[in-house]
């Protein structure tokens, strides 16, 4: 039986991100004037990199964040930057890219009219506004202070089969690279109908992977692009300039399936798996198993196929394969009692084990490769702060978890001498 694989996990809740040993024991602590916002980084210098949520009443859409935030191992903050106002903000997902930017995920809310001319359905505007996705990268000036230096937009690499009078007129299934203005998944018209939720990079690749809940999809993406590439349909490493390169989970958003296709259900936490051990470009994602049948969640991991160094492969008129997961998690003997509906998060750790986050219970837990869970940790505070005993009601809901090894090199050099476990009355036994 493997053991649980030794290191330092990474979580946030309220104001507080929290980095415990396996013993619950807390290693460092980081302290917001923000509520958690999404996503949170520990950076190979030691700083926490994290997203803050800014009260938005203008616009009213789930994971919003509009901070980010770095502070020093010590708890100094060292920088910030917003981006937040009543027709955009940051929300959900950041990443720190290895020339020191950062991507962020951002909301931008789009009038009637211009979603009108692009083809959308009157029928399935019911808000009188949609909401358009953008990735921007972020480049940190000062203390206070950044600038946009790249940006991706959905807006810019939709279809419609609708109206031939409006912008975007096509084919759907002739054009698997573009979004589908009028496909709807889970959003019934709102404004918020593609909510993603999620962001990664590859460096090898150059590329970025994003997740949406809505669509229950996740998409590749030609980082190498400039931002005038990024609006079309060419140039960069893969000559697709700003088009998907790659989709996952529901083909019948690209009019190649149906219902019975659907693979993912509000999926959280796409990304690729990469580090010491031999699991290539495999990309490893928390199945929510939102609007299944039967509501369960899994973790699966699925490998694309290759076209190139760059591209996958894609035949006319069938789904990008692979057709089913390589690997698939869901509870042994009662697949129902592992559900969170959203949030959550899983993370292949380099013995083989999986690290995994049941985010609307607050729940961690690792499992071994014979699905064997080797050790859970139960978060012990809530949404306002409050703490309590390990395992106590309420559970907090918990957007993510991230193990680092010992040795990261954001850990080498600090003080991880534990104190005490963050929850009250708590009792580590023998644990080591």
């Amino acid at each position: 039986m493997t053991d649980s694989y030794k290191g330092y996990t990474l979580f946030t809740i309220h104001k507080t991100t929290y980095l415990i040993d396996n013993c619950g024991q807390v290693v460092n602590k980081w302290i917001s004037e923000y509520d958690r916002g999404g996503a949170f980084h520990l950076l190979e210098d030691g700083s926490l990199l994290r997203s803050g949520k800014i009260d938005n009443p203008d616009l009213p859409y789930g994971g919003i964040g509009g901070i980010i935030e770095k502070f020093d191992w010590d708890g100094n903050l060292t920088w910030q930057y917003t981006y937040s106002s009543s027709t955009y903000s940051q929300h959900h997902g950041l990443y720190p890219l290895p020339n020191g930017n950062i991507l962020i995920l951002a909301v931008h809310v789009m009038n009637e009219s211009e979603a009108l001319k692009a083809g959308r359905n009157p029928e399935n505007l019911s808000e009188g506004v949609l909401y358009n996705e953008a990735i921007l990268e972020i480049e940190p000036l000062g203390n206070n202070d950044g600038t946009i230096v790249w940006e991706w937009s959905a807006w810019d690499h939709f279809v419609q089969n609708f109206d031939n009078t409006k912008d975007n007129f096509g084919v759907v299934a002739d054009n698997p690279q573009l979004l589908d203005i009028n496909f709807l998944g889970t959003a019934e018209g709102n404004a918020d109908w593609l909510h993603f939720n999620a962001l990664s990079y590859n460096a090898d690749l150059d590329q970025i992977i994003l997740g949406s809940q809505k669509l229950s999809e996740i998409y590749i993406l030609d980082h190498s692009v400039t931002t005038q590439e990024a609006k079309g349909g060419s140039g960069g490493n893969s000559g697709m300039g700003g088009d998907f390169l790659y989709r996952w989970g529901n083909p019948a958003a690209y009019g190649h399936g149906n219902v019975e296709d659907q693979q993912f259900f509000g999926q959280h936490n796409p990304h690729w798996i990469s580090g010491n051990f031999p699991d290539g470009n495999k990309i490893l994602v928390f199945n929510n198993g939102l609007g299944r049948d039967i509501s369960y969640s899994s973790v699966e991991i699925i490998e694309p196929t290759m076209a190139g160094t760059y591209n996958y492969e894609y035949n006319l008129g069938e789904p990008y394969a692979p057709a089913q997961p390589e690997w698939s998690y869901t509870a042994p003997n009662d697949p129902t009692s592992f559900y969170s509906r959203i949030l959550s998060s899983a993370q292949r750790l380099p013995n083989g084990n999986t690290l995994i986050c049941e985010g609307t219970s607050g729940t961690f837990f690792e499992i071994n490769e014979a699905d064997e869970t080797v050790w859970k940790y139960i978060n012990p505070v809530t949404s306002q702060g409050e703490v309590l005993t390990q395992g106590d009601d309420p559970i907090s809901n918990v957007f993510q978890v991230i193990r680092y090894d010992p040795e990261y090199p954001g850990l080498l050099g600090k003080d991880l001498n534990p104190s005490n476990p963050i929850e009250k009355g708590f009792n580590i036994g023998d644990c080591k």
